[in-house]
């Protein structure tokens, strides 16, 4: 039995060709698209919009950088960043950049030249340092130094670089003679732990008493908001030079460190706690809840299950957000002298080199920190608000 063609129904088998199977492919790739945007959760929503910023996106990479390199700072440091790791012969030394050619013709390996100082009654008996081109020192990449341990617990001696015989300074030294770049990446790791323990305190503290004053309310809801105010009223300047002056001389730089981020975290929670409030003193009395305490669940289950997850996001924008305030506090304690102290290397610490008219006019590299700190600060900044902007789901309707 045959069957004839229905010429008013065309028959895909014959009219498949190029143009059919475009249309087709677009068609299934919006179609999945769109499945794939109505079935995303809350956090693939957030990193769809947040790849589509190009400076959040960039600054991510800088901030990836920056943490990596302070994770890996012994790794990365050839020199030993403490009085330890001191090369005397080259205190209040320029940089040193590893070049490949030079007058004596070109070399597969980097290498820098030696240098020779003496005293010059010329400069008021300064160090002048002279380039001995005649004498190279090769720098050689994984090479065995000064013993450390990684990630706390890893016994080391292994570094990025470094050379066999002499020094090799990319940054230049200090007065004391301590390798700046190897300073540098420590300081930005003790930096941004002291921001990660201050937030982390901060964010408890913040997510308790906000999730209690906003959900209880009433008498109990006063009274914290009173503590609250009087918290944020606090200055912390003088809060601090009390700390400071009330601190034993005698305590170690591990305690010191502990103090310094625990102070921090007391202080920087009630504005995150004042959000929390705001946001579970709307959200209580909606049906979800409701029915949550209709079926049993106790005051801490719904506020830890249902009230908190409903605004996850926005609490892991302020998190990013507080931590360059818990940087530029912890840099500016140390900077006043009031927080973290040598032999820790904090970025604080470091830029309390750069306040003499001395350095200004002499000793430029000193400067150097300061860029890598401005860099961490705007690229949370940057992170932050790329961030907030991804979470708000009516930023799309805004541009």
């Amino acid at each position: 039995m045959t069957t004839t063609p229905n010429p008013m129904k065309p028959n895909l088998a014959q009219t498949t060709g190029p143009d059919v199977q475009v249309v087709e492919t677009d068609a299934a790739v919006e179609r999945r698209s769109k499945e794939a945007y109505f079935t995303a959760s809350q956090g693939q929503l957030i990193w769809a919009r947040f790849k589509k910023q190009r400076a959040a996106m960039i600054a991510a990479c800088v901030l990836l950088f920056l943490v990596l390199s302070g994770i890996f700072a012994p790794f990365l440091s050839p020199y030993n960043p403490t009085i330890a790791g001191k090369n005397d012969e080259y205190t209040n030394g320029a940089p040193q950049i590893p070049q490949f050619c030079d007058v004596n013709g070109c070399s597969l390996r980097p290498f820098v030249h030696a240098v020779e100082r003496e005293r010059s009654m010329a400069t008021n008996f300064r160090w002048v340092t002279t380039i001995n081109e005649e004498e190279r020192h090769y720098v050689y990449f994984f090479v065995e130094g000064w013993e450390y341990k990684l990630f706390g617990f890893i016994p080391m001696d292994t570094h990025l670089f470094g050379t066999q015989e002499g020094f090799v300074h990319v940054f230049g030294t200090d007065d004391a003679g301590k390798d700046i770049f190897s300073r540098t990446f420590h300081a930005i790791w003790t930096s941004l732990q002291v921001g990660t323990i201050g937030v982390l305190i901060a964010f408890v503290l913040a997510l308790v008493i906000g999730g209690v004053s906003g959900y209880y309310g009433g008498w109990i809801d006063s009274v914290l908001q009173m503590i609250t105010d009087a918290v944020r009223t606090v200055p912390a300047i003088p809060l601090f030079m009390a700390v400071a002056a009330f601190m034993p001389p005698e305590l170690s730089a591990e305690e010191r460190f502990f103090y310094i981020s625990l102070i921090l975290g007391l202080i920087g929670w009630p504005t995150l706690a004042r959000r929390v409030r705001t946001h579970l003193l709307t959200e209580r009395n909606q049906e979800y809840v409701l029915a949550a305490q209709l079926c049993g669940a106790s005051s801490g289950h719904v506020i830890r299950r249902h009230l908190l997850p409903s605004f996850t996001s926005y609490i892991i924008v302020d998190l990013v957000i507080s931590f360059p305030y818990m940087v530029l506090s912890e840099t500016a304690l140390s900077f006043i002298g009031l927080g973290l102290k040598d032999p820790v290397n904090s970025l604080g610490v470091m830029l309390q080199n750069v306040t003499s008219a001395d350095v200004l006019l002499n000793y430029q590299w000193y400067f150097i920190p300061v860029i890598f700190f401005i860099a961490l600060v705007m690229a949370f900044v940057f992170v932050g608000d790329g961030l907030r902007d991804a979470a708000d789901p009516y930023s799309d309707n805004n541009k």
